[in-house]
């Protein structure tokens, strides 16, 4: 990549960075591309170049804050510390993210995590699921999860769980329940909660 492409992967970055920290602090209609261009230190013009119009930046945003939410998952499956430590900070970092986002932003993320063949879907089933089958292994082979649950069930219920979630009359619910449906979703699994 030469030094033109990384300035401008690092200004679409800045935008994309902005524009998340404006949207899930206010209301995604309330932030206009104006607003973002000034925080961001860039015209107008270069976010249009860049995304076309605010709902293709809206949607960039969206895989922008996935992504960057995988990263740190991966990085905390990679470490070395025991399963329920990596379950109680996966609990923490829900319910952190939950008390400081824009319900509104909330709503847009569930429906876009609804809609047909949407990216975060195609990251669900391509990485996370295949990691998260990982941590529960990890979890049986370190005694926190009953070995005597097949895997084939846990899949289910991750299905169920992730099924329920997609369905657009539930999302009001869930944002302030997220501690509590992330408990529920290990510790179920768990059989116990480990201090």
């Amino acid at each position: 990549m030469n030094g033109f492409e990384r300035r401008k992967e690092q200004k679409k970055r800045k935008i994309l960075e902005t524009a998340l920290t404006l949207f899930m602090k206010y209301n995604i209609r309330k932030v206009s591309v104006s607003e973002i261009a000034k925080e961001a230190q860039v015209s107008q013009v270069t976010i249009y170049n860049y995304f076309e119009n605010k709902d293709n930046l809206v949607h960039e945003v969206i895989i922008f804050y996935v992504d960057k939410i995988w990263g740190e998952y991966e990085q905390l499956f990679n470490s070395n510390i025991p399963f329920p430590t990596k379950v109680k900070k996966i609990i923490f970092d829900k319910s952190e993210v939950a008390s400081h986002i824009n319900e509104e932003f909330f709503e847009y993320f569930m429906k876009e995590y609804s809609g047909e063949d949407n990216y975060i879907d195609k990251l669900y089933m391509e990485k996370a699921l295949p990691r998260f089958m990982k941590l529960f292994n990890e979890g049986k082979e370190q005694g926190f999860v009953d070995p005597s649950i097949s895997n084939e069930a846990i899949l289910l219920y991750i299905q169920m769980f992730k099924e329920f979630l997609q369905r657009g009359d539930v999302t009001k619910n869930i944002l302030p329940i997220t501690e509590d449906l992330t408990k529920l979703f290990f510790f179920g699994i768990a059989g116990k909660n480990e201090e």
